[in-house]
Formats: structure tokens, sequence, C-alpha cells
């Protein structure tokens, strides 16, 4: 069995990072809103709601402000690193008067983290925001505004987060392991007459089910309810739409899908993209096919320690241009992952950033032609010292993208 968790001193690690940075630049202390950012400094994962959350990293401590639905949670011995827990009842909160025990108070949340800085003793910080971000109706005044310090925004956490260390690395080779599964386990449920919904959900089952009966009770999802492995697709004329959404259709002999596929490990995920066929394949769907799959060739080749993120998809761009499809290409050839779906730094001309050994990227050029279909692979690799690993390993050939039945 693989990595499954982050460990204590995997945290220690990232928050000695943190505090060199703060002397560094003479701050007295580091403030945290983002759900995400927070998780990968201290382990705590909460569900980021109109409830602002703030973590203070100081040079002698680690104290977190949440709302009262999350304070036994973050108390717990889950989360060692986080030494003080302050709280208050909800957001919006009745008063700023702090003279009730916060336990039983009515204090706004920006009064909440005030007390928390004003204990602190901190004057100037360094902040992922100016404030806790509008989010399910949240709406509060910046930090600046509200208390009595001094905020600099900065991007340290999510920079830190851009290069993956061994440990997570070993997370995104497992959830890749599993997504793999998830995969597998649609492809054998595809089949002609059945709702996209159908095949996608038995598929989750499945492979979840295999997942937790694997990993045991020490994995944990840092999910509500949603499959630790999961797979799904789009198919037919919904291809052709990069963000397309489940359409109330059944499949049909010589469809065209677009499938995905992931798993959650520690938090960390995988994403594995393939274009397959129902069955048969159409002279036209082959040959758009194969110009997609020498598009992502041409970019995992081009890809490796030192080299500009801007050359990569430049080279994609070229080959579009000169096979006349650029009219079919709508979105970059790839970004970072590993937290979210979603990280930077984002493979596009227009990036300054050159790709380092630790750095994960999805590499996913796409074609997508109106009324005909989209074709996408999609593969997660990791620049490593002397070139790249492929962590998602599902095959890219024609061959065994075409599902039989």
């Amino acid at each position: 069995m693989g990595t499954t968790s982050v460990p204590t001193r995997e945290f220690e690690s990232r928050l000695g990072n943190v505090r060199e940075k703060l002397s560094a630049v003479e701050a007295d202390g580091l403030c945290l809103f983002s759900a995400v950012n927070i998780h990968w400094l201290t382990g705590f994962d909460h569900l980021q709601t109109e409830r602002p959350v703030c973590l203070l990293v100081t040079q002698d401590a680690v104290q977190i402000t949440v709302p009262r639905l999350e304070r036994d949670h973050a108390a717990s011995d889950q989360f060692p690193v986080i030494e003080t827990v302050h709280n208050y009842y909800d957001y919006p909160g009745g008063t700023t008067d702090s003279t009730t025990y916060y336990q039983h108070s009515q204090l706004t949340p920006e009064a909440a983290i005030s007390e928390m800085l004003e204990e602190a003793a901190v004057e100037a910080v360094v902040a992922d925001s100016d404030g806790a971000p509008a989010y399910w109706g949240y709406q509060g005044p910046a930090l600046s505004d509200f208390a009595d310090v001094a905020v600099e925004p900065v991007d340290w956490i999510r920079d830190f987060r851009t290069r993956k260390s061994p440990v997570e690395r070993d997370l995104l080779r497992e959830s890749a392991t599993w997504g793999n599964l998830a995969h597998r386990a649609l492809e054998g449920y595809i089949e002609p007459g059945r709702h996209e919904l159908w095949p996608a959900k038995k598929a989750s089952l499945d492979a979840s089910m295999a997942m937790l009966d694997a990993l045991g009770p020490e994995y944990d999802s840092h999910l509500r309810g949603d499959f630790p492995a999961a797979a799904g697709f789009l198919s037919g004329p919904n291809t052709a739409l990069p963000h397309g959404l489940t359409e109330n259709r059944r499949l049909e002999r010589g469809d065209i899908l677009i499938t995905y596929a992931t798993s959650n490990v520690g938090g960390y995920m995988t994403e594995l993209e393939r274009t397959m066929f129902v069955g048969e394949v159409s002279d036209t769907h082959r040959h758009h096919f194969e110009q997609m799959l020498e598009m992502q060739t041409l970019a995992i080749e081009r890809c490796g320690p030192g080299v500009p993120v801007c050359e990569v998809d430049q080279a994609v761009h070229d080959y579009c241009n000169e096979q006349g499809l650029l009219d079919y290409t709508q979105h970059h050839t790839g970004h970072n992952i590993g937290l979210e779906g979603h990280e930077r730094d984002f493979i596009d001309r227009g990036s300054e950033v050159t790709m380092q050994p630790g750095h994960v990227y999805t590499i996913e050029p796409a074609l997508f032609v109106p009324d005909v279909g989209g074709y996408r692979h999609s593969d997660t690799v990791l620049i490593t010292e002397d070139g790249v690993e492929r962590l998602t390993y599902y095959p890219r050939d024609l061959e065994s993208n075409v599902i039989t039945c």
C-alpha cells in the first residue's frame, strides 16, 4: 500500500519554511483565509462557507479562528501543529462586544479574528488575501479595515504548493492508481442504451469500495459523501463543449466519449481523461483522434526540467497551425494539479514559468469540432530531475480506446 496521508513532520517542515520567509520580510505573522492553503499548511481540512476561517502563524505559535461548528474539529488531535483554537458563533454575528466567553459569544467573525491578532501582539502581517474571500454570501470587510494591523497580500503558499514534495508525489502516484481502476471499471459498464449516469456511478462505486477496502481505516478521504475514486464521461456531440454538462441521453453505437477519472488520496488528486468510442470508429473520428494524439505526444515529449512552459504550449500551437486546426482549439495545453483540480502554473504561451523537478502538470491539448465531437486525452505528469514521469498510465492508442460491445 502506498502513501495515503501527509505526516506531521511534513506540516512542521512547511511551517519552518513559512517562518523563514517571515524572518526574511520582517513580518510578525502570516494569515491564511483560503481553505486549501490552510489545509496544505496544517492538515486542517474544512468546507469553505460564508463563515470565515483565519489561520495565524507567528514565530512561536499557530492559532486559528473558526466558526463554532468547526471548533471541535479544529481542536481535535488530528491537527497537532495547531496550538490554539478561537471561535465565534456564526456569521454575521451580533456584536463586537468581546466581554462574553467565546463559546457563548455573539462576536462577529471579524471581531474574533481581531482579538486573535491582538492577543498575539502582531502589528504587520502578510496574508494570502486581505480578508476572507466572498463566498456563499459572505461579503465582509478587508482585514486591513477591521483589524489594527498592516496587511501585505502574498502568494507564498501557492508558490510553495507548485513544487510537490516527495510525500506529495507519492500521494499523487497513489491517486493515479485508483483513478486508473475507476476508469477500467467505467469501460466495463459502457454499452449502447445506457444513460450516461449509470456506468459513471457504477464504476465510481465499485472503484471506491475497492479503494476503501484496500486502504483500510487509516484512509482519510477529505470528502463529504463523494466517491473517493470517480469516473464519468460526456458523450456524442456534447463532447464538442470543453466543459459540457451531463445530458439526458442514452449511449448509441458509434458514440464518441470524453471520459475522466480521478481519486482523492490525502486531499490530492490526479487527472486522467481519454477519448473513447462505443463499438466502432468513423473515419472522421479516427482522423481527429490521431491529430489529438499527436498534439499530446508533442507536448509530453517537450516537457522536462528547465523547459519554459510557453515552449510546450507553442509546440502544440505550431502543429495545429500547420494542420489547419486552430479553429478547433479552445484552451491551453495544461495546468498544475494537486490539492485542487486546477492549480497554477499553466502550460500557456503567455506564461514565463520554467518547469522544475516536482512540478506536476496535466497534459491535455484538445480539438473541439462543432457538431462532430471533442477529442482530448489528459495525463498527469511529474517533472523529474532528468525528464518526465507519467503518473496516469491508461493506454493512449486508438485501438485500446474502442469499447467492444
